[in-house]
């Protein structure tokens, strides 16, 4: 089967920086292993051969300064997609949004929080 990949967004992470005290390797392998296999299948799929140059780039100016181990395995994973981009020549943007929020989202994260909170309300 043949596919034209264009865009790939990355939204699989562990998110809980307490879990990742307790089980650091769950993080590494979601967060970093993770990442570098779907970064294998974008590079694999990529057709364009255009010159990554040639295409808009997102930049921060924020230093990355992780303090947690999730912390770490999200930058690691960061730095994992622009090694990527770099060596293999195709346009990536890394963003660092939060409180994304879908299905088996844990119970106390912000979102399911706040619409629990909202359901239960007198």
């Amino acid at each position: 089967m043949n596919h034209d990949i264009d865009t790939v967004v990355n939204f699989a992470a562990e998110s809980h920086v307490d879990r990742s005290i307790e089980d650091p390797g769950i993080f590494l392998k979601t967060n970093i292993i993770g990442t570098q296999t779907l970064m294998d299948v974008a590079k694999a799929h990529w057709t364009n051969g255009k010159d990554s140059a040639g295409y808009p780039t997102f930049t921060e100016e924020i230093s990355l300064k992780p303090r947690s181990l999730y912390a770490t395995s999200k930058t690691g994973a960061d730095m994992l997609v622009r090694a990527y981009a770099e060596t293999y020549h195709f346009p990536v943007n890394v963003t660092r949004c939060s409180n994304n929020y879908g299905p088996f989202h844990f119970p106390e994260k912000l979102i399911p929080l706040i619409i629990k909170n909202i359901l239960t309300r007198n």
